[in-house]
Parts: C-alpha cells; sequence; structure tokens
C-alpha cells in the first residue's frame, strides 16, 4: 500500500474515533445539569470546535490542493461551505435566543430579591414578584411562538445579500459585524435546520476510503448541532423542526449522535406540546416555578397563616435562585462561545475558498 494512502486512512480512522468519543461523552456523561442544560450546551459546542479544527486538519494539511478539486470534492466542498453559511444564520438567531433567556433571568432575579428571606412576606413584596412573574410568563409565551424581542424589518446576510460579488477578502469585515444583526421576521429557524439537512447523502463505496467521508462527517456533525441549539434555546419560528434527522447507523461514529438524537426527541415531544420557550432545562424549571409563584400570589392575603404553604414558597424561591445563578454563569460564556463558533466558521469558509480558488489555478493547463 502507498504509505500517504496508509497515513491519510490512519488520519481518517482517528477523525472517526475522536467525534465518535466526543458525542459518547455527552450522551454518557451530561453533567451536574443534565441533558440540554447550559452547561451541556457549552460541552455541546465545545466538541463542535474541536472537531471543526481536526476536521480542517485532515482536509488541508499535507495533501495537495487540486485533490479538493476532483470527484466527488468538487461537488462536496461548495456543499459543505453553503451549509456553513446557513449556520451563520442559525448562530444570529441562538446568539438573540440567549439573550432573550438573559432577560428573563433578569425578571426571575426580581422575583427572587421580592420574596427570598421575607419574613414575614409582605403585600408589597408580593405584588414586586407578582409583576415581574406576569412580565416573565408573557415573555415565555412570546417566545413558544416563535417570538423575538429583537427583530428587524429587513434580512441580514451573514455572508451579504444573496448574489453578492464582492471577493472573498472584502467580507470578513462585514460578516463579523453580522453576529450583532437579527435575522428577518419572515426567517424561520425550522426551515434553515431543513434547508441544511436537505440532499445530504452518505459516501459509498471506495468513497469510504477518502476525503469524502471526513467532509459527510462534518456535515452532520453541523447540522446536529445546530439542530439541538435551536431545539434548546428560544429561537425565532421552529415550527415545523424535525425530531429526528436520519444519520446511517452502519458508521460508528454515529451511534452516539443518534443516541442523542433519541434523547432529544424524547424530551421535545414531551415538552413542547406543553407549550414551552425551548428545551434548555433551566427555562424549563423557571417556566414550572413561575406557575407555582403566580398561583401564590394571585391567591395571597396578608397575614399568611398556613407554615406549610410558606415553607412550599420559600422552597420555590430558593429552586428559582439557584436557576439564576446557573444562568448567570453560564449564559455568557455560552453566548461567546457561538461568537466563536461564527467566527471560526467565517474564517475556515474563508480559507477554504481560496484553498479551493488556488487548486483551481494550478490544476489549469499551461497555455
Amino acid at each position: 500500500m502507498d504509505p500517504n494512502h496508509e497515513l491519510e486512512l490512519e488520519d481518517l480512522e482517528l477523525f472517526q474515533r475522536n467525534v465518535s468519543d466526543r458525542f459518547a461523552d455527552l450522551l454518557d456523561h451530561p453533567g451536574d445539569g443534565g441533558l440540554l442544560s447550559i452547561s451541556w450546551l457549552r460541552k455541546l459546542v465545545d466538541a463542535f470546535l474541536c472537531c471543526e479544527a481536526e476536521f480542517k486538519a485532515v482536509l488541508i494539511m499535507g495533501r495537495e490542493p487540486t485533490q479538493l478539486t476532483k470527484p466527488p470534492l468538487d461537488r462536496l466542498m461548495p456543499e459543505l461551505l453553503d451549509r456553513a453559511v446557513k449556520a451563520l444564520d442559525i448562530c444570529n438567531a441562538v446568539s438573540a435566543g440567549v439573550e432573550s433567556v438573559r432577560h428573563c433571568q433578569r425578571l426571575a432575579e426580581i422575583t427572587v430579591a421580592a420574596l427570598e428571606n421575607q419574613n414575614p412576606i409582605g403585600d408589597g413584596q408580593v405584588k414586586r414578584a407578582r409583576k415581574a412573574l406576569g412580565a416573565l410568563v408573557a415573555s415565555l409565551e412570546e417566545k413558544d411562538h416563535g417570538g423575538s424581542h429583537y427583530k428587524t424589518p429587513e434580512r441580514s446576510w451573514s455572508f451579504g445579500r444573496r448574489g453578492a460579488t464582492a471577493a472573498v477578502k472584502d467580507r470578513p469585515t462585514a460578516t463579523f459585524r453580522s453576529l450583532s444583526m437579527i435575522v428577518g421576521k419572515n426567517w424561520s429557524a425550522a426551515k434553515q435546520i431543513h434547508a441544511m439537512w436537505a440532499n445530504l447523502v452518505a459516501p459509498r463505496g471506495a468513497e469510504l476510503n477518502g476525503l469524502a467521508l471526513p467532509v459527510y462527517i462534518m456535515n452532520v456533525v453541523m447540522v446536529f448541532v445546530m439542530w439541538a441549539l435551536v431545539a434548546a434555546v428560544p429561537c425565532q419560528d421552529r415550527v415545523g423542526l424535525p425530531l429526528h434527522i436520519q444519520i446511517p447507523r452502519q458508521f460508528a461514529w454515529a451511534h452516539s449522535l443518534n443516541g442523542l438524537q433519541e434523547k432529544i426527541g424524547e424530551e421535545w415531544k414531551k415538552k413542547e406540546k406543553k407549550g414551552s420557550a425551548g428545551l434548555l432545562e433551566e427555562m424549563q424549571k423557571m417556566e414550572k416555578l413561575s406557575q407555582g409563584l403566580i398561583e401564590f400570589a394571585d391567591g395571597f392575603q396578608f397575614p399568611v397563616e398556613e407554615e406549610g404553604k410558606l415553607e412550599e414558597v420559600a422552597a420555590q424561591v430558593k429552586e428559582m435562585a439557584e436557576v439564576c445563578r446557573r444562568m448567570d454563569e453560564g449564559l455568557v460564556p455560552l453566548q461567546q462561545q457561538i461568537r466563536d463558533v461564527f467566527h471560526q466558521a467565517v474564517r475556515s469558509r474563508s480559507e477554504m475558498m481560496e484553498l479551493l480558488e488556488h487548486a483551481g489555478k494550478i490544476s489549469q493547463p499551461m497555455m
């Protein structure tokens, strides 16, 4: 066997094993917060960034650029880059969704401040808490209908408007800026996921021993991570988001991804039917606690003589405070990681486009 080909097969095997290990860890060790908690999402995004870095190493390092212009890569690479653009739009929407979760956190903190360690609880504290809880529930209901606090009337394309002919080197500045801008009012997270998954076909035969396989794996990982983020974080228009994306089970690296899909799909079926603002674990708890505290506030009469009721409210407030603490510790770092994904995707896309352009020039016959 050609030593170079043997080394390439070793690289492919190592990449597949690393992908499998990372997602197996997410499946088997979700952490203290559990599946779809803020801490779990941070681990998920970290896994994606590591996979993306290793993928670039497998694809680019020590290889002739002209390999990327030969079949089937001449078709697969443009498709990968197109999915990367769609992922940027998802990053925009998820970043806005995290910001709206932080808004809910602030309302919950007002509730906690009003009711925590108050003995006795008075009318003023309850009215303040009830007002914050009303705003919190209204915000959750808006998110359940696919709303967003941050809408713009015009679409903000991640790489400029479709059909733009600006050179690759002119794009990064505009792209970096676009993360602070939000997708337009007609944009749909569910449709974007469907578009990313469309026409993604697993390699067969001899393609399984070449670069087509890592390109396919990276496509699958990208779509899965974006799908999980949209399922967890309140995003614009998730109606029609698929419960499952079909990943061929014959690949060893796909086992953990399919296992995660099944668990997330089960949570989706249980919780989305109840009208929840995403599957984020902390938001689920906040929603449940808010309903209990609203029930207490609506029936409040001073003084509260039922000792058991006061203990129940104190326990709910304590649990709400813990949810706020976890949000306070995790949301800003998660938002920064989403930015890292965005900027890394921009850089990788630019690097690959330049590489493809260079390879195209090399492969052209000399005149």
